[in-house]
């Protein structure tokens, strides 16, 4: 470690030690990255992002208070209709005269839970193949969540309730003889190691079931955007930055403290996945064509290079900024692309 990097973490430490921190210093010393060690990183960002305040005295009973809520939200919003349990002698609750599995109400608990198994499908695809090249979100976490993995309550997973509403398919063949045949049909996808998705011991659950968890909640209480693809991509590096902070008083709480950190990221950026807004001035399609007038100015050959060739700005420039975004989220000294955004004085 050399001995302006050791500098470079000195005035961090001085900077988050003050009783009320300047948020103005500390996004200048973020701006072009900042420190893993020591849970730097971690505490920076739970500024930056406008959930912890600047005031140090405030932590303990905000802390407290925002992960009492999020406690909240997964009783009620992690419970399936269907899961309470049935008593010797008694009718099941959740399955009543005026609302069962076949109704079609609106209004109906099953008809809304049927309707969040589409979103939870898509959520769950995308969760198990974040970052494929990083073992991490596929390890178990230190802290599962005792009220969903608690087999004595009446909650259950996301990833069980996924493999309840995927159904498997077979072919069903009769021969001349009359013989009936069921098989199933070859895997035309090979995964990268066997034990890619493997199922872990009751009691654990991976990284990426907290993601899941987290991602599913948002778009539960965000229903005019719900979930978009590409959500995950932004929240991986947020949860792995607050899942390794090596104070485990801050590891232990790293689902709640990622999810109010993303919730408030997305405000500032949710424009760019709603559909309807892609061709306004906030959409995304917009922001892709200022990139091109943008290269146009600075680069006129390789702009002209690709009109020559018909490359549209999306074809490019989303993935540049998915990868600017997550890059480096493994590194060990800093992060900055996440940490430049959020240190724009007109961020939050």
């Amino acid at each position: 470690m050399s001995t302006s990097y050791k500098s470079r973490i000195a005035e961090f430490n001085c900077s988050l030690g003050e009783p009320k921190i300047s948020l103005q210093k500390l996004r200048k010393l973020s701006f072009n990255g900042i420190p893993s060690e020591g849970g730097i990183r971690s505490q920076c960002w739970k500024i930056l992002l406008n959930y912890l305040p600047t005031d140090q005295t405030l932590w303990a009973t905000f802390l407290e208070k925002q992960r009492k809520l999020y406690t909240q939200f997964l009783k009620e919003l992690i419970i399936q209709p269907g899961i309470a349990k049935a008593k010797l002698g008694l009718s099941r609750e959740d399955v009543t005269f005026e609302d069962h599995p076949l109704n079609t109400n609106p209004d109906s608990r099953w008809n809304t839970y049927f309707r969040d198994n589409e979103v939870l499908l898509q959520i769950d695809k995308d969760v198990r193949r974040l970052y494929p090249d990083m073992a991490f979100f596929q390890r178990p976490t230190d802290y599962p969540c005792r009220l969903i993995m608690d087999p004595e309550n009446e909650y259950e997973t996301l990833r069980k309730r996924v493999e309840q509403t995927t159904l498997k398919a077979q072919t069903v063949a009769r021969n001349r003889s009359g013989v009936t045949n069921v098989s199933s049909p070859l895997k035309t996808t090979v995964c990268n190691s066997p034990n890619e998705y493997e199922v872990l011991p009751n009691g654990c659950e991976a990284h990426w079931e907290v993601v899941e968890r987290i991602l599913f909640i948002f778009a539960k209480l965000n229903p005019g955007i719900a979930y978009v693809q590409g959500m995950n991509e932004v929240v991986g590096p947020i949860y792995y930055t607050f899942a390794t902070d090596p104070n485990d008083a801050w590891k232990e709480h790293a689902e709640a403290d990622t999810f109010f950190c993303f919730t408030n990221l997305m405000s500032e950026i949710k424009d760019n996945f709603i559909k309807s807004l892609d061709d306004s001035q906030c959409g995304i399609s917009y922001k892709m064509e200022s990139v091109y007038s943008t290269l146009k100015e600075n680069d006129l050959e390789l702009y002209l290079k690709l009109q020559e060739q018909n490359i549209k700005p999306q074809f490019f420039c989303i993935p540049l900024a998915d990868a600017a975004f997550i890059s480096g989220v493994s590194s060990s000294r800093r992060h900055p692309n996440l940490g430049q955004f959020v240190c724009r004085p007109k961020s939050f």
